[in-house]
């Protein structure tokens, strides 16, 4: 069971401009828990990542990750936390050894101990035959899993993960997925942003549902289906955001393309 709050937002508001995009979200990721963060496109689910990591700034509101203020102390956070992004992000002229050894180097690990937890997770992620392959070489997926070898190297003790399993094949989500439960096993407070409503629903321990930057619903899988009457979390997220409409407008296009 998690326990004391590792990631809090409290009434954190973004605008851009007249823009509204976050609308005083509260939230809190205790150690030892995954929390699910879905919502449509443009919910506001990668500007709250960035606010996290310190990348977006002038926000009204509450953000502490492990105590730390990202707009204040942004290095102390970047020491605790380990980022997956959607889209991997990487020095393509480096070989992945290369790669990981920059960025081990760069959270202070030794070379020693960057070589063996680089190879432990590569090889587990069928990457180990590629230490001396160019990232410029590498599919999108193989280029996930550096980027995940990369977010884990130092141990950190906050994961913030936005579309991680994006590009990866079944089998290499299955360790994935295994690795995220374990990390929370060990105590890591894991925030995990994903489209993939299955995987949200069997692998988080709560789910916050954003809808018009706001969290409009949050909550264990089952007590979200007891509270709003759902089979799925595919259909409760429907209901939330006001999109039980996707029949008749699938129904429309294939209409309309005649089929």
């Amino acid at each position: 069971m998690p326990n004391e709050a590792q990631i809090l937002l409290r009434g954190l508001t973004k605008r851009y401009g007249r823009k509204v995009v976050l609308d005083g979200i509260d939230l809190e990721v205790g150690a030892g828990e995954i929390v699910g963060y879905v919502g449509p496109n443009g919910a506001g689910k990668t500007t709250t990542i960035r606010i996290l990591l310190g990348l977006t700034g002038d926000f009204d509101g509450e953000v502490r990750l492990a105590g730390f203020d990202p707009e204040d102390e942004a290095l102390q956070i970047k020491r605790r936390v380990g980022y997956v992004a959607e889209n991997a992000l990487l020095y393509e002229s480096l070989t992945v050894a290369e790669h990981l050894l920059f960025v081990g180097r760069i959270h202070g690990l030794e070379d020693g101990t960057i070589e063996r937890r680089a190879t432990e997770c590569l090889e587990a992620l069928d990457l180990g035959g590629r230490l001396r392959s160019r990232i410029a070489e590498l599919s999108k997926g193989m280029r996930q899993k550096v980027l995940l070898c990369a977010a884990l190297l130092h141990a950190p003790p906050i994961l913030l993960l936005d579309e991680p399993l994006s590009g990866l094949d079944v089998h290499s989500q299955l360790v994935v997925k295994e690795i995220i439960r374990r990390l929370a096993d060990s105590g890591r407070a894991v925030l995990f942003s994903s489209h993939a409503m299955d995987v949200v629903e069997r692998l988080c321990h709560r789910i916050a549902i954003l809808h018009d930057g706001r969290v409009a619903a949050i909550g264990s899988f089952e007590e979200l289906a007891q509270r709003l009457r759902g089979g799925s979390l595919e259909g409760i997220f429907a209901g939330v955001t006001g999109d039980e409409d996707f029949e008749e407008r699938a129904a429309r296009v294939v209409a309309a393309i005649g089929a």
